[in-house]
């Protein structure tokens, strides 16, 4: 009886800790949920930037769609906002959307948005933010490993020390589309374009192209495909374990330590054959940084050396494959835009089988057309993210720090302010006064025009990806005459990612052009 009682007396003081706890929970979700409702209106009672009104607890999140960058476009032009504030999830983020906004934005603010938000996936792949792209910009180490970068892996020395690369791989990629087009296939430009742009970022790299760093490219393509994928945990820490019930952090587990493996036997195989290799990779570089006391702080351990080959791989592979990819979808839908390029780019090399680098200075309308597609179709059109890291005035509103800023490329190339109301068009000739680029100056001087970024966390890589994708396209306008397949229409249909290529791949009707 003594033990019933005692044992029912348990239980009720049980249902009353969990009522009591359900209560408080109640409580607490009643009162957050308040605090999201109201935060708009308390940030609408002062001077403010546009503030298009988002739902408890995810904010704008839901207003995302497939494409983001086409839905933030959709949002800004609602609202007549090329600067508007969000709420994703818990994070304030700042959306610009126009060239003059970017500019207001940039210009007096440029140190003060040098941050990176320390995103999940970015985190794990860059060792813990030790490479060039994501590492935070307080502290040594990014502004000794961009300077380093520029100087010793990027520079234009270097890349031009790499022209045999280039070249023997363009003289590949035309092989193999002329034997697809000999046996009377057509051809998927698509895959043969990444095939290439990974095969020179990896001999660039490695110094070879071994059965391994083959097989890699599978891990590499997991790789991008996490840095863009959408971790809750970026959003609404508090919520960042469905990541894990989503199979997300196995996923990116798996996938980093494939990629570590990877990388320690490409460092360990260097380290063994450096007394006779003849010619530097960027391993070795890198190797080289590692053994300098000079830059022992910067690349000292190899989890720094690993960071900043995940920069080259990630930027240098994908990017440059969409670029070309998106210049000939754009030339096979405009005829007489793909004539004009083919012209200038068989009066240059002329009786020669190969375009060549030293041909590249000379072919000013090829510049203009990848100008013009990488306007309509920047490779990352929202760039990758920047993070306020104090609090600065844009338009006479203070935007605190930690705010997430996002600048859609994909909206500021199509805007009708900076690039007139033919800005949806496809014209080339729209840039025949701008500076020439054969001197390599960035594509970034315009605030209008930004597929490698703005400021000082602008792509340090520029002149290795002006290289490739000029040379590429160079040769294949000059070797063959391209076409759609029959009765098929090329589309512009993108696909989502942190590069966006498009959605179905490029197949089209090579012909082999006869050089006497």
């Amino acid at each position: 009886m003594i033990m019933s009682t005692i044992s029912a007396a348990m239980s009720m003081e049980t249902l009353q800790v969990h009522n009591l706890f359900a209560r408080l929970l109640l409580v607490l979700v009643i009162i957050v949920l308040f605090k999201q409702l109201l935060a708009p209106f308390k940030r609408r009672s002062s001077p403010s930037l546009p503030y298009p009104r988002g739902l408890p607890i995810v904010g704008n999140l839901h207003q995302l769609g497939v494409l983001p960058h086409d839905s933030l476009a959709a949002l800004a032009t609602k609202h007549a906002a090329p600067l508007m504030l969000l709420r994703l999830g818990s994070v304030p983020t700042l959306v610009v959307s126009s060239a003059d906004a970017l500019r207001a934005v940039f210009q007096p603010n440029d140190r003060a948005l040098s941050g990176r938000p320390a995103l999940y996936a970015a985190t794990r792949i860059t060792y813990g933010l030790q490479d060039i792209v994501f590492a935070p910009p307080d502290g040594t180490f990014w502004r000794a490993a961009r300077r380093a970068s520029l100087s010793e892996l990027l520079g234009a020395p270097r890349v031009r020390g790499f022209r045999d690369v280039r070249e023997g791989e363009a003289a590949a990629l035309v092989a193999a589309i002329t034997d697809v087009s000999r046996a009377g296939s057509p051809v998927n430009l698509s895959d043969k374009l990444m095939a290439t742009s990974n095969k020179i970022v990896r001999r660039v790299a490695f110094g070879d192209d071994t059965e391994e760093s083959i097989e890699v490219g599978a891990v590499l393509e997991e790789t991008q495909k996490l840095l863009g994928a959408f971790f809750v945990a970026d959003y609404m820490p508090c919520l960042g374990w469905l990541d894990a019930l989503r199979g997300l952090r196995r996923r990116l587990e798996r996938n980093f330590h494939e990629l570590d493996a990877f990388y320690e036997r490409v460092i360990n195989d260097h380290l063994n054959k450096r007394e006779l290799s003849k010619a530097e990779d960027l391993v070795d570089v890198l190797l080289r940084l590692h053994d300098d006391p000079v830059h022992r702080s910067t690349f000292g351990s190899h989890s720094q050396i690993k960071g900043i080959l995940t920069d080259m791989f990630i930027a240098g592979t994908d990017t440059a494959a969409a670029t070309v990819e998106w210049t000939m979808t754009e030339l096979v839908r405009h005829p007489d835009v793909l004539a004009k390029a083919q012209q200038e780019v068989r009066s240059v090399v002329a009786d020669r089988h190969m375009a060549r680098e030293p041909d590249l200075p000379r072919l000013q309308y090829l510049k203009q057309v990848i100008r013009e597609s990488m306007r309509l179709h920047p490779p990352a059109p929202l760039l990758v993210p920047r993070e306020t890291i104090e609090p600065c005035t844009v338009n006479g509103c203070e935007i605190p720090a930690k705010t997430r800023v996002i600048v859609n490329a994909k909206a500021i190339g199509l805007d009708p302010d900076a690039w007139g109301p033919d800005a949806a068009l496809f014209m080339p000739e729209r840039h025949e006064e701008v500076v020439d680029l054969s001197d390599h100056k960035p594509w970034h001087d315009s605030f209008a025009l930004v597929p490698f970024g703005v400021g000082r966390r602008s792509c340090p890589g520029v002149h290795f990806a002006t290289a490739v994708v000029e040379l590429l396209l160079a040769n294949l306008l000059f070797c063959f005459d391209w076409r759609a397949p029959p009765h098929v229409k090329v589309d512009v249909e993108e696909e989502s990612g942190l590069t966006v290529h498009r959605k179905n791949p490029l197949v089209l009707v090579a012909e082999r052009r006869c050089v006497q």
